[in-house]
């Protein structure tokens, strides 16, 4: 496919200014495609590096339908994370919060929510604010899911401003970023990022960043069964580290923990949880399952 000269430079002028190469091509997988270059340092193997806890998030979406049946599900997987050593969140719909909460503290669970609104309070018919999630005890925020953008057309200054406010009121974003199949089939995962994260953390300090929790969620694996291989992953995570080292410095760079998004199953766990840049896992799916997610969080 041919690409105008006007979007190759929007797409790759956000990784040039930040000291990475346009990376154009097809990216590696299955066919034998090349991975394109990534000039980002990974992380060493040091005493910062150990000091990230990895973070398992459970996003369970638009389920499940009642709230009987979403306090069973807290209580299992508060009952199955047992030693785990991750710090461990679910992001409930927002008329479960307060009920599941106490049955995921009995687990030493987080409450997280999966979505808000940039402002207090107002004339915002469905919206919900930051004062709100607060106030029944959540902890996390998933901000700019892809579809959070695709399906409610958010946009990457709505992303930033909610931000912005998320961390104003002293709650821990998780930023999601990641590229749709026609961007990855074209090499453009790398470029699609760096746009997304100079846009969400555009404004944000080096000591609020060391807050946010950057989740890769490559759009083409979201629900859809297919698996983006552990080594691709690994070399995006360690674009973003690289990035984020630019952007800010190493030492924040090395603070902020950087999961994986996509399709995530007990299967897949272990290894992409062995890959020196992937910190954790933003899970869909596999958290309406007891079982898989307990398999999850207990990753060996």
């Amino acid at each position: 496919r041919m690409w105008s000269m006007k979007y190759f430079l929007l797409v790759a002028s956000p990784a040039v200014a930040y000291g990475f190469a346009p990376s154009f091509g097809p990216l590696a997988g299955k066919g034998g495609n090349k991975a394109p270059s990534l000039r980002a340092a990974s992380t060493p193997l040091d005493l910062t590096m150990a000091a990230r806890v990895p973070f398992i998030a459970g996003n369970w979406k638009m389920n499940p339908t009642s709230v009987e049946e979403a306090i069973s599900l807290a209580k299992a997987i508060a009952d199955g994370k047992g030693s785990s050593k991750a710090q461990v969140a679910i992001c409930t719909p927002h008329p479960f919060l307060a009920a599941c909460k106490p049955h995921l503290d009995k687990g030493g669970i987080d409450l997280g929510a999966q979505a808000c609104y940039f402002e207090q309070k107002g004339a915002y018919t469905g919206a919900t604010s930051t004062s709100m999630i607060r106030s029944v005890g959540a902890k996390h925020v998933i901000v700019g899911h892809s579809e959070r953008r695709t399906v409610f057309h958010q946009t990457d200054e709505m992303v930033n401003q909610i931000i912005h406010k998320v961390l104003a009121d002293n709650m821990l974003p998780i930023l999601c970023v990641g590229e749709t199949k026609e961007e990855y089939e074209s090499g453009l995962n790398t470029q699609i990022c760096a746009i997304q994260l100079a846009k969400g953390l555009k404004g944000v300090s080096k000591e609020d960043a060391k807050k946010v929790t950057i989740a890769y969620e490559p759009v083409w694996a979201i629900g859809t069964g297919l698996v983006c291989d552990a080594s691709v992953a690994q070399d995006v995570h360690k674009f973003i580290r690289g990035w984020l080292a630019n952007m800010y410095d190493q030492e924040t760079a090395d603070t902020i923990r950087i999961q994986y998004g996509g399709s995530v199953t007990p299967d897949s766990v272990d290894e992409l949880m062995s890959k020196p840049d992937i910190d954790g896992c933003l899970v869909g799916g596999a958290s309406l399952d007891p079982a898989k997610f307990t398999r999850i969080m207990n990753f060996k």
